[in-house]
């Protein structure tokens, strides 16, 4: 008896360990869900499947002496649908620009290696905590290593008799390597104003921020709005 509760004190120890060192990740990027969220969630999903290898009153398979026990396979199921829910709580849109999808899937991700390693599966559980920490933390050196595209939502609002007109802003933007993209077109203030709105697209994050020390000396211009599109 005493070395079932060793084992159990163990998988549950590793799957802390994996919860914590994936949350530490996401807390050390300012992020909602981190330590303590990971961790509970690795704890929960190894305490799950572990009813499903202990005696319990239910239908289903049975250890070798008979006793009844759960469905695993189920209770996995169980676990990932509802860390699925948990994980969209910490998805947020901003304006146009959607927050959380990296976090969401670390979670998701977490309840996984904690299946495993309530399973007893060590191995599998550590190499896949690696591939989730070599995913969240070198991929992210890589992406700012890469050629990227970078996207932002627009607004330019300038008064009517010193608006440019589309080929004097694309010029304007296309300075600093910024391209515009899906324009529309507005007036207001009683046709004293016109807006300019749509996708803006660079090659280099810092090509907005140029561009906006432009537009800030710039005659005319009565208003204008910059907001990246995050992935």
């Amino acid at each position: 008896m005493t070395s079932i509760y060793a084992q159990i004190a163990a998988e549950l120890t590793a799957a802390w360990v994996a919860g914590c060192v994936i949350g530490f990740e996401r807390s050390f990027h300012g992020r909602a869900a981190g330590i303590r969220t990971h961790a509970v969630v690795a704890i929960a999903a190894a305490a799950t499947v572990m009813v499903s290898l202990a005696p319990a009153f239910a239908p289903g398979g049975s250890f070798p002496g008979g006793t009844p026990m759960l469905d695993p396979t189920r209770l996995a199921q169980g676990v990932m649908t509802g860390v699925g829910f948990l994980g969209a709580g910490v998805i947020f849109k901003e304006g146009v620009n959607v927050q959380g999808l990296t976090t969401a899937a670390s979670i998701w991700a977490t309840a996984a290696i904690g299946l495993l390693l309530g399973l007893g599966e060590y191995w599998p559980g550590a190499i896949a905590t690696v591939a989730v920490l070599a995913t969240l933390m070198m991929l992210r050196w890589l992406e700012e290593i890469l050629p990227m595209q970078v996207y932002a939502w627009c607004v330019f609002r300038f008064r009517v008799a010193e608006a440019p007109d589309n080929a004097g802003l694309a010029s304007l933007v296309a300075g600093h390597g910024v391209t515009l993209r899906e324009l529309s077109y507005a007036r207001s203030q009683d046709g004293a104003i016109l807006e300019f709105s749509g996708n803006v697209m660079a090659r280099r994050g810092q090509a907005f921020e140029e561009l906006a020390s432009t537009l800030r000396t710039l005659d005319g211009l009565v208003e204008f709005e910059l907001s990246r599109i995050g992935k």
